[in-house]
């Protein structure tokens, strides 16, 4: 099997110009819709939906590769580095602090060159201890294939997917010189077009021993804040991928097999980006909906106990929250619990949904945006 880089042209990429017009042109349109909107609102709410959208940008990149990341660690540690006031912080441990950093510094300083020292630099906030699992990895260097080819997977261990096999490691370093040389070059392309291509062409290299894909996504974002001329982000990319993720690989693996018409794999990720895009009216009705709960209860008596609560639904918390899930994430006993939710029951800001017993449940009130479907809250 020959793979595209493998092509005595590579990395000449064409494309149809005419059948990814109008998807380019859509996006791009959607993207100054959103920029104006995001602008015209207030600071506050402003950095609530850049916090929210870098939130879910680096959990679900993680996702995407099969690892997990804890979401409150993430949230404190982009505020602690925005210098936002989100309340008491959570203790990040330094992996999520290595994520955090690498994805900052993408979309912060996205007017700065793409260099290889600063890849490898985000290489090693990946892997603070050297290592991916259990496994010793070569970090902060490309790649060596000392345990053989590198293969692109996906998949649980054991039952893994074999999608393409990149170029082998003595290309790699050259290969690299050639990509960075492009990707900071003056070139008369479309930017947005210029992520899509970014992101095909490192993933294709794959130059570390891990992390390649959660680096490539750092780099489309890098570029798509380029193309925005704004470090502030109100959409993410990454989660629209995590949602797409089997169409995802689908397509890697099928261009990778192909020649080096790239068209499918760039009309593919117009389409994914302009779904990102549209997701971000979710992110936008989320933060609205905190702030104007909040504008409500602005006066009221309420401890930081119920405030975490309240924003964890406010949120989005999975599952039903239980009296006794409150006074373990809350670190309070029962009865402080119980207490806690009863004054939020007389201030109004919770609500009794019907049934009662050890079933009891209880939901966060309407506000003015009409919704009313809320994540419940059960006490038992």
């Amino acid at each position: 099997m020959t793979y595209i880089h493998e092509q005595a042209d590579w990395p000449k990429f064409d494309w149809d110009s005419g059948a990814i017009a109008a998807p380019l042109a859509s996006v791009r349109h959607q993207q100054g819709l959103l920029l104006g909107q995001m602008r015209g609102l207030g600071f506050q709410l402003r950095n609530e939906a850049v916090l929210t959208t870098l939130t879910e940008d680096v959990v679900k990149s993680s996702e995407i590769e099969g690892e997990i990341l804890d979401r409150d660690q993430v949230r404190s540690s982009i505020a602690r580095r925005l210098g936002l006031d989100i309340g008491a912080l959570t203790p990040a441990d330094r992996h999520v602090e290595g994520v955090v950093e690498m994805m900052l510094d993408a979309t912060g300083r996205f007017d700065q060159p793409l260099t290889e020292d600063r890849l490898f630099g985000w290489h090693a906030a990946l892997f603070p201890t050297g290592r991916s699992g259990m496994a010793k990895i070569t970090v902060a260097g490309w790649r060596t294939d000392s345990t053989g080819p590198m293969q692109v997977v996906s998949g649980p261990i054991g039952r893994e997917r074999v999608h393409y096999e990149a170029p082998a490691a003595a290309r790699v370093a050259g290969e690299m010189d050639t990509f960075l040389r492009w990707f900071d070059s003056e070139r008369a392309i479309d930017p947005v077009l210029q992520a899509a291509v970014a992101h095909l062409w490192f993933v294709t290299i794959h130059p570390f021993d891990d992390g390649n894909g959660r680096i490539a996504r750092a780099i489309a974002d890098m570029q798509l804040a380029r193309s925005e001329k704004s470090s502030q982000r109100f959409y993410s990319l990454s989660a629209q991928i995590r949602h797409e993720r089997a169409a995802y690989y689908r397509m890697l693996e099928s261009t990778q097999k192909d020649g080096l018409d790239i068209t499918p794999w760039i009309e593919w990720f117009l389409g994914c980006f302009g779904r990102a895009l549209d997701g971000a009216q979710d992110i936008l009705a989320t933060v609205t909906r905190k702030a104007r709960f909040w504008e409500r209860f602005a006066g009221a008596a309420i401890n930081e106990r119920q405030r975490d609560i309240l924003n964890r639904l406010l949120d989005g918390f999975e599952g039903k929250l239980t009296n006794k899930k409150y006074a373990l994430i809350e670190k309070c006993s029962a009865d402080t619990a119980l207490r806690d939710i009863n004054l939020l029951l007389a201030l109004g800001a919770l609500e009794k949904d019907a049934g009662g017993g050890r079933s009891t449940s209880y939901s966060l009130p309407p506000v003015e945006d009409g919704s009313d479907h809320q994540p419940a809250l059960t006490v038992s």
